[in-house]
Order: C-alpha cells, then sequence, then structure tokens
C-alpha cells in the first residue's frame, strides 16, 4: 500500500496578489540577504499563507519562487509620558528565488 500524497496547498481567493504584498523591506540586512543568498524580505498581509506570498511574487515580479519563511512579529512596547501603547504586530515573508530569477528593487 502506498503512502497517500497530501492535496496540494489551497490559495485564498480573497486575496489578490497586489493585496499579500504591503511592501518590500529594504534594510541593510535585506540588501546583504538578497545579494548574497538571493533572498528577498516583504511586509505581507496578516491573513496570507505561505502559498499565497508564493504565488503573488511569482505573477507580480515573473519569477521562480524556491523557498518561503513566514515571520509574525509582534509589536513594539512604548511609552510617551503617562501613556502606554504598542506599535502594530505585521507579517514578514522572506522569499528566496531560484539561482535564475532576480528582483531589480532599484
Amino acid at each position: 500500500m502506498g503512502v497517500p500524497i497530501p492535496p496540494p496547498p489551497a490559495f485564498s481567493d480573497h486575496l489578490s496578489p497586489h493585496q499579500v504584498i504591503v511592501r518590500p523591506l529594504v534594510t541593510e540586512k535585506g540588501m546583504h540577504r538578497a545579494t548574497r543568498h538571493n533572498a528577498y524580505s516583504f511586509e505581507v498581509v496578516a491573513g496570507a499563507t505561505k502559498a499565497d506570498v508564493r504565488r503573488a511574487v511569482e505573477e507580480l515580479f515573473d519569477v521562480q519562487v524556491e523557498k518561503v519563511a513566514v515571520q509574525n512579529r509582534v509589536g513594539k512596547a512604548r511609552q510617551s509620558r503617562m501613556r502606554r501603547t504598542s506599535t502594530k504586530a505585521w507579517k514578514k515573508a522572506i522569499v528566496t528565488l531560484k539561482p535564475e530569477s532576480k528582483i531589480n528593487l532599484f
């Protein structure tokens, strides 16, 4: 008896590629990752899955994605005089491309 093959991941029908990616993250660490490891960082919508991010990057930038890593970033606590607040929580996606693909951000 063979091992059952899981179904492919389902894409969210309610998110278009332009809605998934909020903005590219242009930082020193991100640029180092892009030049050395062909990995790019994006801020994505909190409800997006890895499959949604993969599909959005492939459609928007016309590249082939090798791997997607996702991080949920917690908002930092802030204090101003007597008031305590926090910055918003957000989701970060690090997308590694295949060696023949490249994204020109500038």
